[in-house]
């Protein structure tokens, strides 16, 4: 038992903390409220706990599949990856907030929720570091057990980012107040590329 609730401990840590994910499903829910930001949500959740799987599986196997070439070359395609939305937040900020919530290009979905987590360099720190820790690739049932786990308070902890940014639609419903929001959300998601690209 103190196992399962070290897992959930870490989980819920990595999951609620502030990322790129988050900082998406945040301006997600501020412009499109909380029910329509859900399919990006459990598209994070299920890209996510399908990387830990897919990683704690190999592992278990003995596959040594992890070569530092494609470590960069992840590195660098999450960058561009998180910079491209990060560009479409901003551009987002361009139209007025009724533009925005009809608007359906620029709400994320399921695939860019889970292709974000596959290109996302904190996702695949935080499987490698909980498949270390907790030796999950040394027992399949463990790594079901961690992974399932993982799904549920995943899904739990975006979704809080969700509703938290549906809570401020209110203090946003001024256009000049959503598009500087917009603007601001971009930026930082361009910044936190651009980190990627330099560490």
């Amino acid at each position: 038992m103190s196992v399962i609730f070290a897992m959930a401990s870490f989980a819920l840590s990595m999951s609620i903390s502030p990322g790129p994910v988050n900082l998406i499903t945040l301006a997600s829910g501020i412009n499109h409220g909380f029910v329509r930001t859900l399919p990006f949500v459990a598209g994070a959740s299920l890209g996510f706990s399908l990387l830990l799987f897919m990683l704690g599986l190999g592992f278990t196997l003995g596959f040594d599949f992890l070569p530092s070439n494609l470590m960069t070359a992840l590195q660098v395609l999450g960058a561009l990856f998180i910079a491209y939305l990060g560009i479409q937040t901003i551009r987002s900020a361009q139209q007025s907030a009724e533009a925005i919530d009809v608007k359906n290009d620029n709400l994320p979905g399921f695939l860019k929720g889970a292709l974000l987590q596959w290109l996302n360099p904190k996702a695949w720190i935080a499987c490698l570091s909980g498949i270390t820790a907790f030796q999950v690739a040394h027992s399949v049932s463990l790594l079901m057990t961690f992974t399932t786990l993982y799904l549920i308070i995943c899904f739990i902890s975006i979704s809080c980012w969700a509703a938290l940014g549906n809570k401020l639609q209110n203090l946003l419903q001024h256009p000049q107040h959503l598009m500087r929001f917009n603007q601001v959300m971009g930026a930082g998601l361009i910044l936190i590329a651009g980190y990627l690209l330099i560490i």
